[in-house]
Protein backbone atom coordinates (compact mmCIF):
# COMPACT_ATOMS: atom_id res chain seq x y z
CA UNK A 1 0.00 0.00 0.00
CA UNK A 2 2.51 2.46 1.22
CA UNK A 3 4.49 2.23 -2.60
CA UNK A 4 0.67 2.57 -4.07
CA UNK A 5 0.51 6.00 -2.85
CA UNK A 6 3.81 7.15 -3.49
CA UNK A 7 3.39 6.70 -7.23
CA UNK A 8 -0.18 8.18 -6.78
CA UNK A 9 1.78 11.29 -4.78
CA UNK A 10 4.74 11.34 -7.74
CA UNK A 11 2.39 10.92 -10.57
CA UNK A 12 0.16 14.06 -9.52
CA UNK A 13 2.81 16.17 -8.30
CA UNK A 14 6.06 15.52 -10.48
CA UNK A 15 7.60 18.54 -9.80
CA UNK A 16 7.39 18.57 -6.20
CA UNK A 17 10.60 18.96 -3.47
CA UNK A 18 10.01 15.35 -2.77
CA UNK A 19 11.43 14.65 -6.51
CA UNK A 20 14.34 16.94 -6.33
CA UNK A 21 15.60 15.44 -3.07
CA UNK A 22 15.09 11.93 -5.05
CA UNK A 23 17.45 13.21 -8.12
CA UNK A 24 19.65 14.95 -5.58
CA UNK A 25 20.68 11.39 -3.73
CA UNK A 26 20.53 9.73 -6.52
CA UNK A 27 23.39 11.83 -7.98
CA UNK A 28 25.37 10.98 -4.90
CA UNK A 29 25.20 7.67 -5.57
CA UNK A 30 25.88 7.62 -9.75
CA UNK A 31 27.24 10.88 -10.27
CA UNK A 32 25.86 13.70 -11.54
CA UNK A 33 25.57 12.18 -15.23
CA UNK A 34 23.80 9.44 -14.63
CA UNK A 35 20.95 10.07 -13.19
CA UNK A 36 17.84 12.50 -14.95
CA UNK A 37 14.43 13.26 -15.20
CA UNK A 38 15.37 15.24 -18.70
CA UNK A 39 12.66 14.74 -21.10
CA UNK A 40 15.34 14.03 -23.84
CA UNK A 41 17.21 11.61 -21.47
CA UNK A 42 13.76 9.41 -20.72
CA UNK A 43 12.47 9.28 -24.66
CA UNK A 44 13.76 6.35 -25.32
CA UNK A 45 12.03 4.68 -22.21
CA UNK A 46 8.56 6.19 -23.20
CA UNK A 47 9.08 4.33 -26.56
CA UNK A 48 7.54 1.08 -27.38
CA UNK A 49 6.42 -0.91 -30.20
CA UNK A 50 3.38 -1.93 -28.62
CA UNK A 51 1.54 1.45 -28.41
CA UNK A 52 1.31 1.46 -24.77
CA UNK A 53 3.82 3.56 -23.52
CA UNK A 54 4.57 4.55 -19.74
CA UNK A 55 6.16 8.08 -18.15
CA UNK A 56 9.27 6.96 -15.85
CA UNK A 57 9.70 9.54 -12.51
CA UNK A 58 13.22 9.40 -14.03
CA UNK A 59 16.07 7.21 -15.31
CA UNK A 60 19.37 5.79 -13.39
CA UNK A 61 22.46 4.66 -15.27
CA UNK A 62 24.82 2.53 -12.26
CA UNK A 63 28.38 1.38 -13.08
CA UNK A 64 28.69 -1.20 -10.50
CA UNK A 65 27.10 -3.78 -8.40
CA UNK A 66 27.89 -1.37 -5.38
CA UNK A 67 25.57 1.11 -6.68
CA UNK A 68 23.16 -0.93 -7.61
CA UNK A 69 22.89 -1.88 -3.58
CA UNK A 70 22.71 2.25 -2.68
CA UNK A 71 20.11 2.42 -4.80
CA UNK A 72 18.43 -0.76 -3.77
CA UNK A 73 18.50 1.11 -0.05
CA UNK A 74 17.73 4.18 -1.21
CA UNK A 75 14.77 3.04 -2.70
CA UNK A 76 13.55 0.87 0.92
CA UNK A 77 14.26 4.81 2.36
CA UNK A 78 12.00 6.42 -0.07
CA UNK A 79 9.41 3.74 -0.92
CA UNK A 80 10.72 4.36 -4.95
CA UNK A 81 9.36 1.77 -7.10
CA UNK A 82 12.40 0.77 -9.35
CA UNK A 83 12.10 -1.02 -12.91
CA UNK A 84 15.21 -2.43 -13.66
CA UNK A 85 16.97 -3.41 -16.97
CA UNK A 86 19.45 -4.58 -19.30
CA UNK A 87 19.70 -2.51 -22.08
CA UNK A 88 16.44 -2.15 -22.96
CA UNK A 89 15.89 -4.09 -25.82
CA UNK A 90 13.29 -6.22 -24.96
CA UNK A 91 11.83 -5.36 -28.50
CA UNK A 92 7.79 -6.64 -28.59
CA UNK A 93 7.44 -7.41 -24.79
CA UNK A 94 7.81 -3.71 -23.82
CA UNK A 95 10.69 -2.69 -25.15
CA UNK A 96 12.31 0.30 -22.62
CA UNK A 97 9.34 0.84 -20.95
CA UNK A 98 8.39 0.17 -17.22
CA UNK A 99 4.88 -2.04 -16.39
CA UNK A 100 3.46 1.13 -14.43
CA UNK A 101 4.00 5.53 -14.61
CA UNK A 102 6.11 6.94 -12.14
CA UNK A 103 8.72 4.08 -12.03
CA UNK A 104 12.59 4.87 -11.57
CA UNK A 105 14.40 3.20 -14.85
CA UNK A 106 17.63 1.68 -13.59
CA UNK A 107 19.42 1.14 -16.89
CA UNK A 108 22.10 -1.43 -16.14
CA UNK A 109 24.06 -0.64 -19.46
CA UNK A 110 26.63 0.87 -18.05
CA UNK A 111 27.26 -2.36 -16.31
CA UNK A 112 29.07 -4.30 -19.20
CA UNK A 113 32.62 -5.78 -17.79
CA UNK A 114 33.25 -9.36 -19.21
CA UNK A 115 34.19 -10.31 -15.90
CA UNK A 116 35.62 -13.48 -16.82
CA UNK A 117 36.24 -15.75 -19.63
CA UNK A 118 37.86 -19.60 -18.57
CA UNK A 119 39.11 -20.85 -21.96
CA UNK A 120 39.66 -24.36 -20.76
CA UNK A 121 36.24 -24.78 -19.26
CA UNK A 122 34.64 -22.65 -21.69
CA UNK A 123 32.66 -20.49 -19.36
CA UNK A 124 32.23 -16.11 -19.60
CA UNK A 125 31.11 -14.72 -16.47
CA UNK A 126 29.16 -11.19 -17.45
CA UNK A 127 27.19 -7.91 -16.45
CA UNK A 128 24.35 -6.90 -17.93
CA UNK A 129 25.35 -4.69 -20.16
CA UNK A 130 27.09 -7.01 -22.12
CA UNK A 131 25.31 -7.39 -25.68
CA UNK A 132 26.14 -10.00 -28.22
CA UNK A 133 28.49 -8.23 -30.34
CA UNK A 134 30.79 -7.13 -27.22
CA UNK A 135 31.24 -10.92 -26.13
CA UNK A 136 31.52 -12.27 -29.62
CA UNK A 137 33.97 -9.80 -30.42
CA UNK A 138 35.98 -10.18 -27.01
CA UNK A 139 36.23 -14.36 -28.07
CA UNK A 140 37.35 -13.59 -31.64
CA UNK A 141 40.01 -10.55 -30.24
CA UNK A 142 41.18 -13.16 -27.79
CA UNK A 143 41.36 -15.91 -30.64
CA UNK A 144 39.33 -18.16 -28.60
CA UNK A 145 37.85 -21.40 -30.18
CA UNK A 146 34.67 -20.92 -28.65
CA UNK A 147 31.38 -19.22 -30.01
CA UNK A 148 28.25 -17.44 -28.42
CA UNK A 149 24.60 -18.42 -29.23
CA UNK A 150 22.82 -15.59 -30.73
CA UNK A 151 19.95 -14.57 -31.35
CA UNK A 152 18.14 -12.62 -34.16
CA UNK A 153 16.88 -9.43 -32.08
CA UNK A 154 20.18 -7.78 -33.38
CA UNK A 155 24.01 -7.24 -31.95
CA UNK A 156 23.46 -4.28 -29.36
CA UNK A 157 21.23 -6.47 -27.20
CA UNK A 158 22.25 -7.73 -23.74
CA UNK A 159 23.01 -11.22 -23.06
CA UNK A 160 21.38 -11.44 -19.83
CA UNK A 161 18.27 -9.53 -20.55
CA UNK A 162 17.10 -12.45 -22.91
CA UNK A 163 18.50 -14.85 -21.03
CA UNK A 164 16.49 -13.57 -17.79
CA UNK A 165 13.29 -13.55 -20.15
CA UNK A 166 14.18 -17.32 -21.39
CA UNK A 167 14.20 -15.95 -24.87
CA UNK A 168 16.10 -18.62 -27.41
CA UNK A 169 18.62 -18.59 -29.98
CA UNK A 170 19.71 -20.93 -33.08
CA UNK A 171 22.59 -22.75 -31.87
CA UNK A 172 22.66 -26.30 -29.65
CA UNK A 173 22.93 -24.04 -26.80
CA UNK A 174 19.84 -21.95 -28.03
CA UNK A 175 18.05 -22.77 -25.04
CA UNK A 176 19.76 -20.45 -22.98
CA UNK A 177 18.63 -20.73 -19.76
CA UNK A 178 19.88 -23.75 -19.75
CA UNK A 179 23.28 -23.48 -19.70
CA UNK A 180 23.34 -20.54 -17.05
CA UNK A 181 25.36 -21.71 -13.97
CA UNK A 182 25.67 -19.03 -11.06
CA UNK A 183 23.83 -15.43 -10.48
CA UNK A 184 24.46 -12.36 -8.22
CA UNK A 185 21.26 -10.94 -7.41
CA UNK A 186 20.47 -7.52 -5.64
CA UNK A 187 17.69 -8.28 -3.06
CA UNK A 188 15.19 -5.76 -1.87
CA UNK A 189 16.42 -5.91 1.69
CA UNK A 190 20.04 -4.87 0.05
CA UNK A 191 21.57 -8.09 0.19
CA UNK A 192 23.48 -9.77 -2.33
CA UNK A 193 22.87 -13.23 -3.01
CA UNK A 194 24.82 -15.69 -4.83
CA UNK A 195 23.25 -18.67 -6.08
CA UNK A 196 24.56 -22.15 -6.56
CA UNK A 197 27.81 -22.79 -5.13
CA UNK A 198 28.75 -18.80 -5.52
CA UNK A 199 27.65 -18.14 -1.92
CA UNK A 200 30.70 -20.09 -0.88
CA UNK A 201 34.01 -18.40 -1.24
CA UNK A 202 35.99 -20.91 -1.96
CA UNK A 203 33.62 -23.07 -4.35
CA UNK A 204 35.58 -24.10 -7.42
CA UNK A 205 32.58 -25.25 -9.38
CA UNK A 206 30.55 -22.01 -9.32
CA UNK A 207 29.93 -21.27 -13.40
CA UNK A 208 30.45 -25.03 -13.97
CA UNK A 209 27.44 -26.77 -11.95
CA UNK A 210 24.70 -25.13 -11.60
CA UNK A 211 22.35 -26.32 -8.75
CA UNK A 212 24.64 -25.93 -5.81
CA UNK A 213 23.56 -27.97 -2.56
CA UNK A 214 19.87 -26.75 -1.29
CA UNK A 215 17.10 -25.99 -3.26
CA UNK A 216 17.19 -24.94 -6.76
CA UNK A 217 16.80 -20.91 -6.90
CA UNK A 218 17.96 -19.20 -10.04
CA UNK A 219 14.84 -19.79 -11.93
CA UNK A 220 13.34 -17.64 -9.71
CA UNK A 221 14.67 -14.58 -11.09
CA UNK A 222 14.03 -15.15 -14.57
CA UNK A 223 10.67 -13.48 -15.76
CA UNK A 224 10.13 -12.19 -12.06
CA UNK A 225 10.43 -9.31 -10.15
CA UNK A 226 11.97 -10.71 -7.48
CA UNK A 227 15.71 -8.91 -7.30
CA UNK A 228 17.98 -6.69 -9.74
CA UNK A 229 20.42 -9.68 -11.56
CA UNK A 230 24.15 -8.13 -11.62
CA UNK A 231 26.02 -11.27 -12.69
CA UNK A 232 25.83 -14.38 -14.45
CA UNK A 233 27.84 -17.34 -15.43
CA UNK A 234 27.55 -18.57 -18.90
CA UNK A 235 28.60 -21.77 -20.75
CA UNK A 236 29.93 -20.62 -24.10
CA UNK A 237 29.67 -23.43 -27.32
CA UNK A 238 32.42 -25.28 -28.65
CA UNK A 239 33.69 -24.25 -32.22
CA UNK A 240 32.75 -26.91 -34.44
CA UNK A 241 35.34 -28.14 -37.01
CA UNK A 242 32.27 -28.01 -39.15
CA UNK A 243 28.80 -26.24 -40.40
CA UNK A 244 26.16 -26.79 -42.42
CA UNK A 245 22.93 -25.46 -42.59
CA UNK A 246 19.81 -26.35 -44.48
CA UNK A 247 16.52 -24.88 -45.62
CA UNK A 248 13.30 -26.90 -46.75
CA UNK A 249 10.47 -25.18 -48.06
CA UNK A 250 7.25 -26.48 -48.82
CA UNK A 251 4.85 -24.30 -51.32
CA UNK A 252 1.31 -25.08 -49.88
CA UNK A 253 0.54 -24.53 -46.27
CA UNK A 254 -0.67 -27.64 -45.34
CA UNK A 255 2.56 -29.76 -46.17
CA UNK A 256 4.18 -28.64 -43.04
CA UNK A 257 2.56 -30.55 -40.71
CA UNK A 258 4.38 -34.21 -42.02
CA UNK A 259 7.34 -32.01 -41.97
CA UNK A 260 6.94 -30.94 -37.88
CA UNK A 261 6.19 -34.78 -37.46
CA UNK A 262 9.22 -35.99 -39.60
CA UNK A 263 11.71 -33.75 -38.10
CA UNK A 264 10.90 -34.29 -34.41
CA UNK A 265 12.69 -37.74 -34.14
CA UNK A 266 15.77 -36.01 -35.31
CA UNK A 267 15.67 -33.54 -32.99
CA UNK A 268 14.65 -35.64 -29.77
CA UNK A 269 17.81 -38.21 -30.38
CA UNK A 270 20.43 -35.46 -31.29
CA UNK A 271 20.76 -35.16 -34.74
CA UNK A 272 19.28 -31.87 -34.76
CA UNK A 273 21.21 -30.15 -32.07
CA UNK A 274 20.53 -26.79 -32.65
CA UNK A 275 17.18 -24.82 -32.78
CA UNK A 276 15.38 -25.33 -36.03
CA UNK A 277 13.31 -22.31 -36.72
CA UNK A 278 10.39 -22.69 -39.30
CA UNK A 279 8.94 -19.60 -40.51
CA UNK A 280 5.72 -18.26 -43.24
CA UNK A 281 6.59 -16.48 -46.52
CA UNK A 282 5.93 -13.04 -44.72
CA UNK A 283 8.82 -13.92 -42.01
CA UNK A 284 11.47 -14.39 -44.86
CA UNK A 285 10.21 -11.54 -47.12
CA UNK A 286 10.15 -9.06 -44.39
CA UNK A 287 13.60 -10.06 -43.51
CA UNK A 288 14.64 -7.38 -46.47
CA UNK A 289 11.96 -5.01 -46.98
CA UNK A 290 9.59 -2.93 -45.93
CA UNK A 291 5.60 -3.61 -46.74
CA UNK A 292 5.53 -2.18 -50.70
CA UNK A 293 2.67 0.42 -50.09
CA UNK A 294 3.36 1.49 -53.65
CA UNK A 295 1.56 -1.64 -54.49
CA UNK A 296 -0.88 -2.05 -52.19
CA UNK A 297 -1.99 1.85 -51.67
CA UNK A 298 -4.20 2.11 -48.31
CA UNK A 299 -4.04 -1.30 -47.25
CA UNK A 300 -2.85 -2.74 -44.12
CA UNK A 301 -2.48 -6.07 -45.70
CA UNK A 302 -1.21 -7.38 -48.56
CA UNK A 303 -3.45 -8.10 -51.82
CA UNK A 304 -2.62 -12.28 -52.67
CA UNK A 305 -1.73 -11.63 -56.10
CA UNK A 306 1.40 -8.84 -54.54
CA UNK A 307 2.32 -11.56 -51.62
CA UNK A 308 2.44 -14.38 -54.34
CA UNK A 309 4.89 -12.20 -56.48
CA UNK A 310 6.81 -11.05 -53.20
CA UNK A 311 7.22 -15.30 -52.62
CA UNK A 312 8.44 -15.63 -56.41
CA UNK A 313 11.18 -12.77 -56.21
CA UNK A 314 12.21 -13.95 -52.89
CA UNK A 315 12.44 -17.76 -53.97
CA UNK A 316 10.41 -18.87 -51.13
CA UNK A 317 7.60 -21.27 -50.69
CA UNK A 318 4.72 -20.98 -48.04
CA UNK A 319 7.08 -22.09 -45.35
CA UNK A 320 10.77 -22.26 -44.95
CA UNK A 321 12.57 -24.72 -42.06
CA UNK A 322 16.16 -23.68 -41.24
CA UNK A 323 18.87 -25.30 -38.92
CA UNK A 324 22.36 -26.02 -38.39
CA UNK A 325 23.94 -29.24 -38.38
CA UNK A 326 27.50 -28.97 -36.23
CA UNK A 327 30.08 -31.49 -35.38
CA UNK A 328 33.11 -32.81 -37.65
CA UNK A 329 32.81 -33.51 -41.53
CA UNK A 330 31.76 -37.10 -40.93
CA UNK A 331 28.52 -36.16 -37.78
CA UNK A 332 27.40 -33.35 -40.62
CA UNK A 333 27.45 -35.72 -43.36
CA UNK A 334 25.63 -38.56 -41.29
CA UNK A 335 23.27 -35.77 -40.10
CA UNK A 336 22.48 -34.37 -43.98
CA UNK A 337 22.04 -38.62 -44.37
CA UNK A 338 19.24 -38.35 -41.96
CA UNK A 339 17.59 -35.38 -42.68
CA UNK A 340 17.03 -36.63 -46.64
CA UNK A 341 15.94 -40.18 -45.51
CA UNK A 342 13.72 -38.21 -42.52
CA UNK A 343 11.76 -36.26 -45.65
CA UNK A 344 11.64 -38.35 -48.05
CA UNK A 345 8.00 -39.00 -47.82
CA UNK A 346 7.52 -35.41 -47.49
CA UNK A 347 7.25 -32.29 -49.74
CA UNK A 348 9.46 -30.76 -48.81
CA UNK A 349 12.39 -29.79 -51.12
CA UNK A 350 15.41 -29.60 -48.88
CA UNK A 351 19.10 -27.86 -49.32
CA UNK A 352 22.39 -27.73 -47.73
CA UNK A 353 24.84 -24.91 -47.91
CA UNK A 354 28.40 -24.98 -46.90
CA UNK A 355 30.82 -21.93 -46.66
CA UNK A 356 31.87 -22.85 -50.63
CA UNK A 357 27.95 -23.51 -51.46
CA UNK A 358 27.64 -19.69 -50.85
CA UNK A 359 30.69 -17.99 -52.49
CA UNK A 360 29.80 -20.02 -55.41
CA UNK A 361 26.44 -18.79 -54.99
CA UNK A 362 27.57 -15.06 -54.58
CA UNK A 363 30.10 -15.55 -57.47
CA UNK A 364 26.98 -16.48 -59.84
CA UNK A 365 24.68 -13.83 -58.14
CA UNK A 366 27.29 -11.01 -58.97
CA UNK A 367 27.91 -12.70 -62.86
CA UNK A 368 23.91 -12.76 -63.48
CA UNK A 369 23.89 -9.12 -62.16
CA UNK A 370 20.69 -7.19 -61.62
CA UNK A 371 18.48 -10.16 -64.18
CA UNK A 372 15.76 -11.54 -62.47
CA UNK A 373 17.62 -15.18 -61.76
CA UNK A 374 20.51 -12.67 -60.30
CA UNK A 375 18.59 -11.18 -57.65
CA UNK A 376 17.10 -14.24 -56.34
CA UNK A 377 20.04 -15.76 -56.15
CA UNK A 378 21.27 -12.73 -54.37
CA UNK A 379 18.26 -13.05 -52.02
CA UNK A 380 19.48 -16.66 -51.08
CA UNK A 381 22.74 -15.95 -50.78
CA UNK A 382 22.32 -13.09 -48.46
CA UNK A 383 19.76 -15.08 -46.28
CA UNK A 384 22.15 -18.04 -46.29
CA UNK A 385 25.52 -15.90 -44.88
CA UNK A 386 23.42 -14.16 -42.51
CA UNK A 387 22.06 -17.47 -41.08
CA UNK A 388 26.15 -18.91 -41.18
CA UNK A 389 27.35 -16.13 -39.33
CA UNK A 390 24.72 -16.35 -36.48
CA UNK A 391 25.32 -19.96 -36.20
CA UNK A 392 29.08 -19.23 -35.83
CA UNK A 393 28.63 -16.59 -33.10
CA UNK A 394 28.69 -13.55 -35.04
CA UNK A 395 25.32 -11.74 -34.28
CA UNK A 396 23.76 -10.34 -37.14
CA UNK A 397 20.49 -7.90 -37.07
CA UNK A 398 19.52 -8.99 -40.69
CA UNK A 399 15.98 -10.31 -39.14
CA UNK A 400 15.32 -7.86 -36.97
CA UNK A 401 14.08 -6.20 -40.04
CA UNK A 402 10.48 -7.94 -39.94
CA UNK A 403 9.93 -4.74 -36.94
CA UNK A 404 10.09 -2.28 -39.72
CA UNK A 405 7.68 -4.08 -42.03
CA UNK A 406 4.81 -1.12 -41.12
CA UNK A 407 7.13 1.64 -41.12
CA UNK A 408 5.85 4.34 -43.15
CA UNK A 409 10.20 5.35 -43.96
CA UNK A 410 12.24 2.69 -45.63
CA UNK A 411 14.72 0.72 -43.19
CA UNK A 412 17.08 3.53 -41.62
CA UNK A 413 20.26 4.39 -42.62
CA UNK A 414 22.85 2.15 -41.47
CA UNK A 415 20.89 -0.56 -40.51
CA UNK A 416 20.89 -3.22 -38.61
CA UNK A 417 23.76 -1.02 -36.80
CA UNK A 418 22.31 0.78 -33.37
CA UNK A 419 18.95 0.02 -35.12
CA UNK A 420 15.67 0.58 -32.60
CA UNK A 421 12.47 -0.20 -33.42
CA UNK A 422 10.83 1.68 -30.82
CA UNK A 423 13.23 5.01 -31.49
CA UNK A 424 12.36 4.36 -34.79
CA UNK A 425 8.52 4.52 -34.29
CA UNK A 426 7.58 0.73 -35.20
CA UNK A 427 4.57 -0.99 -34.32
CA UNK A 428 5.30 -4.16 -33.40
CA UNK A 429 3.27 -6.71 -31.18
CA UNK A 430 4.07 -10.27 -30.23
CA UNK A 431 2.55 -12.97 -28.53
CA UNK A 432 4.40 -16.17 -28.21
CA UNK A 433 2.55 -19.42 -27.17
CA UNK A 434 4.30 -22.98 -26.52
CA UNK A 435 2.42 -26.02 -28.41
CA UNK A 436 3.20 -29.79 -28.33
CA UNK A 437 5.63 -30.04 -31.64
CA UNK A 438 3.61 -31.97 -33.30
CA UNK A 439 2.36 -31.09 -36.82
CA UNK A 440 -1.66 -31.16 -35.99
CA UNK A 441 -0.65 -28.51 -32.91
CA UNK A 442 1.26 -26.21 -35.93
CA UNK A 443 -1.73 -26.63 -38.37
CA UNK A 444 -4.49 -26.31 -35.59
CA UNK A 445 -2.75 -23.29 -33.84
CA UNK A 446 -2.34 -21.34 -37.52
CA UNK A 447 -5.69 -21.98 -37.88
CA UNK A 448 -7.11 -20.22 -34.72
CA UNK A 449 -5.12 -17.26 -35.15
CA UNK A 450 -5.28 -16.60 -38.84
CA UNK A 451 -8.76 -15.30 -39.37
CA UNK A 452 -8.22 -13.23 -36.34
CA UNK A 453 -5.72 -11.51 -37.84
CA UNK A 454 -7.90 -11.56 -41.62
CA UNK A 455 -10.74 -9.91 -39.44
CA UNK A 456 -8.48 -7.03 -37.89
CA UNK A 457 -6.83 -6.25 -41.29
CA UNK A 458 -3.57 -7.77 -40.78
CA UNK A 459 -1.21 -10.46 -41.95
CA UNK A 460 0.07 -13.45 -40.55
CA UNK A 461 4.08 -13.69 -39.58
CA UNK A 462 4.86 -16.64 -37.61
CA UNK A 463 7.68 -18.49 -36.92
CA UNK A 464 7.09 -21.56 -34.92
CA UNK A 465 10.99 -22.73 -33.40
CA UNK A 466 11.63 -26.00 -31.77
CA UNK A 467 12.93 -24.55 -28.70
CA UNK A 468 13.51 -28.26 -27.22
CA UNK A 469 13.35 -31.75 -28.28
CA UNK A 470 9.03 -31.50 -27.45
CA UNK A 471 7.88 -28.56 -27.58
CA UNK A 472 7.98 -25.45 -30.53
CA UNK A 473 7.80 -21.60 -29.30
CA UNK A 474 5.21 -20.04 -31.56
CA UNK A 475 6.14 -16.19 -32.24
CA UNK A 476 3.06 -14.56 -34.02
CA UNK A 477 2.96 -10.98 -34.89
CA UNK A 478 0.89 -8.32 -35.52
CA UNK A 479 3.06 -5.59 -37.58
CA UNK A 480 1.10 -2.38 -38.10
CA UNK A 481 1.81 1.39 -38.86
CA UNK A 482 2.24 3.86 -35.50
CA UNK A 483 1.21 6.86 -37.64
CA UNK A 484 -2.56 5.58 -38.12
CA UNK A 485 -4.80 5.79 -35.23
CA UNK A 486 -7.43 3.29 -36.81
CA UNK A 487 -4.82 1.03 -37.29
CA UNK A 488 -3.58 1.38 -34.02
CA UNK A 489 -6.75 0.42 -32.42
CA UNK A 490 -7.42 -2.70 -35.15
CA UNK A 491 -3.88 -4.04 -33.66
CA UNK A 492 -4.85 -3.83 -30.00
CA UNK A 493 -7.93 -5.43 -30.80
CA UNK A 494 -6.06 -8.12 -32.99
CA UNK A 495 -3.22 -8.76 -30.43
CA UNK A 496 -6.06 -8.93 -27.49
CA UNK A 497 -8.17 -11.54 -29.61
CA UNK A 498 -5.37 -13.87 -30.15
CA UNK A 499 -3.80 -13.42 -27.09
CA UNK A 500 -7.69 -14.67 -25.43
CA UNK A 501 -8.03 -17.21 -27.93
CA UNK A 502 -4.40 -18.72 -27.47
CA UNK A 503 -4.93 -18.85 -23.65
CA UNK A 504 -8.44 -20.27 -24.02
CA UNK A 505 -6.89 -23.29 -26.56
CA UNK A 506 -4.56 -24.30 -24.29
CA UNK A 507 -1.18 -22.63 -26.11
CA UNK A 508 0.18 -20.66 -23.39
CA UNK A 509 2.75 -18.09 -23.90
CA UNK A 510 6.35 -18.26 -22.67
CA UNK A 511 6.95 -14.58 -22.30
CA UNK A 512 4.41 -11.76 -22.69
CA UNK A 513 4.57 -7.84 -22.72
CA UNK A 514 4.08 -5.43 -20.40
CA UNK A 515 0.04 -5.16 -21.55
CA UNK A 516 -0.70 -8.79 -20.67
CA UNK A 517 1.14 -8.60 -17.38
CA UNK A 518 -2.16 -8.77 -15.48
CA UNK A 519 -4.13 -11.46 -18.02
CA UNK A 520 -1.58 -13.90 -16.86
CA UNK A 521 -3.74 -14.68 -13.79
CA UNK A 522 -7.44 -14.11 -14.99
CA UNK A 523 -9.31 -16.90 -12.04
CA UNK A 524 -6.68 -16.63 -9.00
CA UNK A 525 -4.93 -19.84 -8.96
CA UNK A 526 -2.34 -21.30 -6.36
CA UNK A 527 0.26 -20.62 -8.68
CA UNK A 528 -0.04 -17.15 -9.00
CA UNK A 529 -1.23 -16.58 -5.80
CA UNK A 530 2.40 -18.41 -4.58
CA UNK A 531 4.69 -16.25 -6.68
CA UNK A 532 2.85 -13.00 -4.66
CA UNK A 533 3.93 -14.75 -1.65
CA UNK A 534 7.36 -15.38 -2.47
CA UNK A 535 7.01 -11.70 -3.54
CA UNK A 536 6.39 -10.50 -0.26
CA UNK A 537 8.64 -12.29 1.12
CA UNK A 538 11.82 -11.39 -0.83
CA UNK A 539 10.45 -7.46 -1.17
CA UNK A 540 7.59 -6.82 1.25
CA UNK A 541 7.28 -2.54 0.19
CA UNK A 542 7.36 -3.97 -3.84
CA UNK A 543 10.29 -1.80 -4.52
CA UNK A 544 11.44 -3.77 -8.09
CA UNK A 545 9.55 -4.00 -11.06
CA UNK A 546 5.95 -3.55 -9.50
CA UNK A 547 3.47 -5.57 -11.96
CA UNK A 548 5.84 -7.17 -13.73
CA UNK A 549 5.16 -10.96 -14.04
CA UNK A 550 2.82 -9.96 -11.06
CA UNK A 551 -0.72 -9.85 -12.25
CA UNK A 552 -2.14 -8.68 -8.87
CA UNK A 553 -0.42 -5.57 -8.88
CA UNK A 554 -0.45 -5.21 -12.33
CA UNK A 555 -4.42 -4.87 -12.78
CA UNK A 556 -3.96 -1.81 -11.05
CA UNK A 557 -1.34 -0.61 -13.64
CA UNK A 558 -2.34 -1.60 -16.97
CA UNK A 559 -5.46 -0.27 -17.65
CA UNK A 560 -7.49 -2.98 -19.60
CA UNK A 561 -5.92 -6.27 -19.08
CA UNK A 562 -4.31 -7.96 -22.19
CA UNK A 563 -5.22 -4.37 -24.41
Amino acid sequence: MRIIEEQKFRHEQPDSGWKRGVLAALRLIVGAEHASDDPAALRRYTCSTAARSTVPLAVVRPGSQAEVVALVRLAGARALPLYPLSTGCNWGYGDACAVGDAQLIVDLGRMNRIVEVDAELGYAVIEPGVTQQQLSDYLHSEKLNWWIDCTGAGPDTSFMGNILERGFGHSPYGNRLQHVSGMHIVLASGEVLATGFGHYPQARAAHLFPYGVGPFLDGMFTQSNFGIVTRIGIWLQPAADCVNHFLCTMSEHEDIGPVVDALRPLRMNGTLRSIVHIGNDLRVISGGRVFPRSLAPDQSSLPPAVRGSLREAAAVGAWTVSGALYGSAAQVAAARAAIKVALRGTRARTAFLSERKLRWGAAMARLLGSSRAGLRLRAQVGLGEALFAMNRGKPNGRFLAGAYWRRRQALPAGFPHKADPALDNCGMLWISPVLPMRGKDVLDLHALVEPLFAAHGFDLFVTFSMINERALGAVLTIAYDKEDAAEVARAKECYRAVFESVMEAGYIPYRVGNQSMAALDPGGDVYWNTVARIKAALDPEGLIAPGRYEPGRAKGLVAGGAG
